[in-house]
């Protein structure tokens, strides 16, 4: 079994977001990058899927040469492999489009990745690279297992959860719950060091859509405290200032 899970490389939760050039570029001066925690839950999951030599686990990632230290620490969680889209990550339809000409080449029996990054939220690589692949996508699932043959995926949805059996090949996006995210110990930080890399230039392709600005959200406004006893207050600040009653 190959499985190919794609990692995001992300600015650290605890980064303050600026902006530079006009609003246009995400300011990445003195910024700590990580692997996105929703791609770590679905390489984990890898890793268990493939332990006891029943599989191998190759990471990509779309980015230029500084996103390497990011794609060893997946190395050090446990990918046997990994490879380096030499691009920066423009938009989800470019990033998709790379990770399925890629692998359409080599032959992956799945291909996992987080529900979405932290960073853009857009929850849309797993259903492009579906769709460019023509093979089964499905999102946000809870549970994955794997008997050879057939996936049996769980997916939470209103009310109650969806179980999914798949069939050869596919494209899921895990969220919480998928698996444990691991940590990398001394052994596994050593053998990244040593773990194939591989640089493969990006594929042409059109650009659809482009960022023509970044807004900040505005500063929070003072809190305004209400006595419980001023209800007829409260009701009229919620009417003229606050609209929404």
């Amino acid at each position: 079994m190959k499985i190919l899970v794609c990692i995001s490389n992300v600015p650290d939760t605890t980064t303050k977001i600026t902006f530079t050039n006009d609003n246009t570029q995400f300011n990445t001066a003195g910024v700590q990058f990580i692997v996105n925690p929703y791609d770590e839950i679905a390489l984990s999951r890898a890793i268990e899927l493939c332990e006891g030599g029943k599989g191998t686990v190759t990471v990509i990632n779309v980015g230029e040469v500084a996103t390497e230290p990011t794609i060893r620490k997946a190395l050090a969680i446990g990918a046997d492999d990994a490879v380096r889209v030499n691009a920066a990550p423009r938009d989800a339809y470019f990033t998709a489009f790379q990770i399925a000409e890629y692998a359409k080449a080599n032959d992956f029996d799945m291909i996992l990745c987080g529900r979405e990054s932290i960073d853009y939220n857009g929850s849309q690589v797993a259903a492009m690279i579906g769709e460019f692949l023509d093979i089964p996508s499905i999102s946000i699932i809870k549970k994955l297992d794997f008997d050879g043959t057939t996936a049996t995926i769980e997916r939470e949805i209103e009310g109650g959860k969806e179980v999914v059996s798949v069939t050869g090949k596919f494209v899921a996006s895990c969220a919480e719950g998928t698996a444990e995210a691991k940590i990398p110990n001394m052994r596994g930080i050593m053998s990244a060091r040593t773990k194939p890399l591989t640089v493969v230039e990006a594929v042409a392709i059109d650009e659809l859509g482009k960022v023509t600005k970044f807004e900040t959200p505005a500063p929070r406004g003072a809190v305004k405290l209400i006595p419980a006893e001023n209800a007829e207050n409260l009701i009229g600040l919620l009417h003229s200032e606050a609209k929404v009653i």
